[in-house]
């Protein structure tokens, strides 16, 4: 229920940056405007409706979903101190809290850890797979070296038997044994 209910907020809140982004675009002489007027060059307009519209289906597509929260909280807040930030009037002040929240959920979506649904989740699952494939692969590799080290080790008894030497007797593997003189 939880991934459900993550997955939501998310598409949530991709619908406000979608939404606004798309009507910036329709409107970039008016948008660019109501820049100029609260003092930021002007020539943004074009630049700040498409960032809304990639943050926004970077954000329903979960394609880097926590950077994308990041770089979109921080622009809720440049938003609320740029254009918001006339405390006197009840409207500025409620856009103000408004953007401030918007900037709480993206930290909120940055921190959750329940990020499926999304790219993000495929890569990190791929990842996983990836990972258990290669210690497969090496777990195989060194028991393919342990059998070979064996079986040279085999042949290598097989042609020169091991002596033992006991006393004035040497036993071989192969059981026979040979005295041997002592010369001192």
């Amino acid at each position: 229920m939880t991934t459900l209910l993550a997955f939501l907020g998310r598409l949530m809140i991709a619908l406000l940056f979608l939404v606004s982004g798309a009507n910036k675009l329709m409107d970039i002489s008016g948008t660019d405007t109501m820049i100029r007027s609260a003092g930021l060059p002007g020539g943004l307009a074009l630049l700040v409706g498409l960032f809304e519209v990639a943050a926004g289906l970077a954000l329903v597509f979960g394609v880097a979903t926590r950077l994308t929260a990041v770089i979109l909280a921080g622009f809720c807040l440049a938003a609320a101190f740029f254009f918001h930030n006339n405390f006197t009037d009840p409207m500025q002040a409620a856009m103000l809290l408004k953007n401030v929240a918007i900037a709480g959920g993206l930290l909120a979506l940055t921190a959750l850890d329940n990020v499926r649904w999304s790219y993000d989740a495929m890569r990190a699952k791929r990842r996983a797979e990836i990972a258990e494939l290669r210690a497969e692969a090496k777990a195989h590799d060194a028991e393919v070296r342990a059998a070979r080290a064996e079986g040279e080790a085999a042949a290598v008894g097989r042609t020169a038997p091991v002596e033992t030497v006991h006393g004035d007797t040497v036993v071989t593997d192969g059981g026979t044994l040979v005295r041997k003189r002592r010369w001192l």
